[in-house]
């Protein structure tokens, strides 16, 4: 008998492929209602430890004016955090998909393009200092691979990308649709 040079999966590499998707949708799903369970979670994007936090605005010609971080990254807001008294409610696994912008114990970020009076900080449960734009904590997405990217915008009906006075990003007239199709958190 001679083969085609493809084999079957075999059934500990097919367990293996499903327990990995059942893991990624468990992180997904912590975004949802709640934002995660048990610990908090505060990953940093890569140098945030290191580099003192900047705020600086890009425009979108979709969204607008947008707020990013200082290697241009799209900061969001979460709908179910609040700006008044500010509150962050991404910790766990939501925190890992979503995570926090955070700056150092030192002081306030760098900003460009943006009212210091309307920036500050909230303390996350896990001691952290998580940057918030009029009261709203700021979050980086993490499928958001490249600067300028708005892959986080409208996930889940809860997450929007934020705009210079800490709105919701929305399309601007004639630019099409902002909610991405299908998956959402």
């Amino acid at each position: 008998m001679t083969t085609t040079g493809r084999t079957a999966p075999s059934g500990r590499r097919v367990t293996m492929l499903a327990a990995g998707a059942l893991a990624a949708a468990a992180l997904i799903a912590g975004c949802g209602s709640g934002g995660g369970g048990g610990s908090s979670s505060s990953t940093m994007h890569s140098g945030s430890q290191t580099q003192a936090t900047t705020l600086m605005t890009e425009h979108n010609g979709t969204l607008g004016t947008l707020v990013t971080d200082g290697q241009g990254f799209t900061l969001y807001r979460f709908d179910q955090d609040t700006n008044n008294p500010s509150a962050t409610h991404c910790t766990g696994d939501c925190a890992t998909l979503w995570p926090p912008e955070l700056t150092t114990g030192s002081g306030a970020p760098a900003l460009k393009g943006i009212d210091a009076k309307l920036v500050s900080t909230v303390t996350r449960p896990d001691g952290t200092h998580q940057v918030t734009l009029n009261g709203w904590p700021l979050y980086r997405y993490t499928p958001d691979t490249k600067p300028g990217q708005t892959n986080g915008q409208g996930v889940g009906g809860t997450w929007w990308a934020t705009t210079p006075t800490g709105d919701k990003a929305m399309p601007m007239a004639g630019s099409g649709p902002s909610m991405p199709s299908g998956g959402g958190y």
